[in-house]
C-alpha cells in the first residue's frame, strides 16, 4: 500500500506538502498541487481513515444495533438513519442483536473498538435490561429509539404511541363503531402498552365500555395478528372494528380473515399503525397511522451529533407526533 513517502519521491516533493495538499491543511501551488495528486493517483494512494482518526480523535462513525425482526419498520427507519449518516458526512456500521443481551454487549465492545463516535440503539426486545457495558464508555453519546425505560443514561427518539393509539381509536368511533376490539403488541414493551391505553382513553371519551373479551395479545409480527385473530374467532361474536397495534399484525390479522371468509371492510373494520411502505399495496389497502420512521432515523444522527458537539447538554427526549392514513380497510356504519 502506497505511503505520502513514495507520492513525495514520484512527485519530487517533501512529505509535509504532500500531506498538506491531501488533507488541505495549507495552501499549496497549483502546479505542484497536480503533480502530486497525479502521482497520488498513479500509485493507488488512499487515506488511512486510521491514521486521520487517531489525529482528530474522530472516525466519522456511528454505530447502530438492532433487534433481528422481519418487521419491515426497522429497515425503513435504518434506510432513514444510513441517508442522514451520509448527508452528515458519516459512515453507519449496523450490527443485529438478535433480541440477545450477551450479542448485543459483544457488539457494543466491537463498536467501540472500532472507535465509533456514537451508538444508536434500536433494541426494544431488550427493554429494561441492565447494561453495565456503557460504565466503560461514558463519554460516547447514546441515543435510544422506539425503547421504553432504559438504565443508562442516553437521549431518546420515539413516536408519541399514546396519541397514535387514541387517534387511531378514534377514527373507528367517528366513523361510527362501538364495538370495537384491539390486538394489542407485547403488554411489557412500553410502546404496546401506551397505544393500548390511547385505545382506552378514546373508549373513555366516547363512553364506550371496554369489553376485555375483544382484547387480544400478539407480538408485534404476522403470525401473533394471525394467532390473535383466530382468538377471537374462536370465542364467538367478533367486534364491527379492530386496532391493531402495528401492520405487521394487521396483515396476518386480514390473513386470517380471509381464510375465515370475513370480509374487510364489510364484516370487519381494522385499522393499522406504522404505515409500513407495503401497506397501501394490500388488498385492501391498509387504513393506518403513519409513524415518521424516515424522520425518526434523521432525529437520532442528529442527536448524536449534537452531543458530539455539546457533550454537557442535557439528554433530551424528541417525540414526534403520528397522523391518520385513511385507505379502505376501514368502513363507516
Amino acid at each position: 500500500m502506497a505511503t505520502m513517502k513514495d507520492i513525495a519521491k514520484l512527485a519530487g516533493v517533501s512529505s509535509s506538502t504532500v500531506s498538506h495538499v491531501i488533507n488541505k491543511s495549507r495552501y499549496v501551488s497549483e502546479e505542484i498541487s497536480e503533480r502530486v495528486n497525479k502521482a497520488a493517483k498513479e500509485l493507488n494512494y488512499f487515506p488511512s481513515a486510521l491514521a486521520r482518526s487517531l489525529k482528530t480523535n474522530r472516525t466519522n462513525t456511528i454505530g447502530m444495533l438492532v433487534t433481528n425482526s422481519t418487521n419491515p419498520f426497522f429497515g425503513e427507519v435504518v434506510k432513514g438513519v444510513e441517508r442522514h449518516c451520509y448527508q452528515r458526512g458519516y459512515n453507519l456500521i449496523l450490527c443485529n442483536t438478535e433480541g440477545d443481551q450477551a450479542r448485543m454487549r459483544d457488539s457494543i465492545e466491537t463498536l467501540m473498538q472500532k472507535r465509533v463516535d456514537g451508538l444508536i440503539l434500536m433494541c426494544p426486545s431488550l427493554e429494561g435490561e441492565k447494561l453495565e457495558v456503557f460504565d466503560k464508555y461514558p463519554s460516547i453519546p447514546l441515543v435510544v429509539m422506539d425503547w421504553g425505560s432504559v438504565s443508562f443514561e442516553s437521549d431518546k427518539i420515539q413516536d408519541n404511541s399514546l396519541q397514535g393509539g387514541y387517534i387511531a381509536t378514534k377514527h373507528l368511533l367517528d366513523c361510527g363503531h362501538k364495538d370495537i376490539g384491539c390486538i394489542t403488541g407485547p403488554l411489557s414493551k412500553h410502546q404496546a402498552q401506551m397505544r393500548l391505553d390511547g385505545f382506552k382513553q378514546a373508549l373513555n371519551e366516547f363512553d364506550i365500555d371496554l369489553n376485555q373479551e375483544w382484547i387480544e395479545e400478539g407480538n408485534f409480527e404476522c403470525e401473533g395478528g394471525f394467532e390473535a385473530l383466530e382468538r377471537l374467532i374462536a370465542k364467538g361474536e367478533l367486534p364491527s372494528a379492530l386496532f391493531v397495534c402495528n401492520d405487521m399484525m394487521a396483515m396476518g390479522a386480514l390473513n386470517a380473515a380471509a381464510k375465515h371468509g370475513i370480509k374487510i371492510p364489510q364484516d370487519l373494520s381494522v385499522i393499522g399503525y406504522d404505515d409500513l411502505h407495503i401497506s397501501k399495496f394490500m388488498t385492501p389497502a391498509l387504513t393506518t397511522i403513519h409513524q415518521p420512521k424516515f424522520r425518526l432515523g434523521k432525529a437520532a444522527v442528529d442527536a448524536v451529533l449534537n452531543k458530539l458537539q455539546s457533550q454537557d447538554s442535557e439528554h433530551q427526549i424528541v417525540q414526534l407526533e403520528p397522523k391518520l392514513v385513511e385507505r379502505d380497510t376501514v368502513r363507516p356504519l
